[in-house]
């Protein structure tokens, strides 16, 4: 059974004087729930700071973006041997990347090689813009994405990070797939592009997330949806009466 996830993905807010007040705050909350697997991942700079902060916690930290070299002349980069030893996971290709940093499905891989390599786990981002939903392109711009991001990997590899679908028209437009648009993507295409590539089994091992407008009212019916297995969260991450209930209502689903 995939063990379910709720992964907040703070974006560029906090300082690191909020960002360890809220990752304190949050740990209190929901420390009690371990049927979820619950992840932090604020700015680089409060990375830090935020991992003395959960020392011996269950909450995971994760950054939101990584370079695939370990070193060059990257200015403002980070690059994946300093986040090892720091966080677990890091997301890759957030559709704000994608959209604001010019990030194409061929730096996508890379990134997840690379990631790989040194031992952190990638959160894998995918999903179409509004055009494309509304054009009827969702499922072969989503395979495309999918097929494209996970080019060259092993089974055990792909079935040891995450896939996130987050529809880029249900990002922070308060904008929401229903549950049963986003379990249909998850499953038939999401899911079945891994089978496709990979196998069954490599397929019902991988884990795969919805995002895009999640919050504590509509996170039991998105969960209720076979073919997700968590969330990653927004808005709702930056609080933690949101984000507790979320991963409390997921722990009792799942309890």
């Amino acid at each position: 059974m995939r063990k379910p996830m709720m992964a907040g993905n703070w974006k560029m807010n906090k300082t690191i004087h909020e960002a360890v007040a809220l990752a304190q705050a949050i740990h209190e909350a929901v420390a009690a729930y371990d049927h979820v697997d619950r992840i932090v991942c604020p700015p680089v700079l409060a990375l830090s700071s935020v991992q003395t902060a959960l020392t011996a916690s269950p909450v995971a930290l994760g950054a939101q973006n990584m370079h695939w070299a370990e070193s060059g002349a990257y200015t403002g980069e980070i690059s994946p041997t300093m986040l090892k030893g720091v966080v677990e996971y890091v997301i890759i290709g957030h559709s704000e990347r994608r959209q604001y940093f010019a990030e194409s499905d061929e730096t996508v891989n890379k990134k997840i090689h690379a990631a790989l390599a040194h031992g952190l786990i990638p959160i894998v981002c995918v999903g179409e813009s509004l055009a494309q939903n509304q054009a009827g392109a969702t499922q072969s711009f989503v395979r495309g994405q999918v097929q494209a991001g996970l080019a060259g990997l092993t089974g055990d590899q792909v079935q040891a990070l995450i896939i996130a679908y987050e529809p880029i028209w249900a990002i922070g437009t308060g904008l929401a797939a229903t549950a049963e648009q986003a379990g249909q993507i998850c499953g038939e295409v999401v899911r079945a592009t891994v089978h496709e590539l990979y196998g069954s089994s490599v397929a019902e091992r991988t884990r795969i997330l919805y995002g895009g407008s999640t919050t504590e009212k509509n996170i039991a019916e998105i969960m209720g949806q076979p073919a997700i297995d968590g969330a990653l969260i927004g808005g709702a991450s930056l609080k933690v009466e949101s984000y507790s209930v979320m991963v409390r209502i997921t722990h009792e689903l799942y309890g």
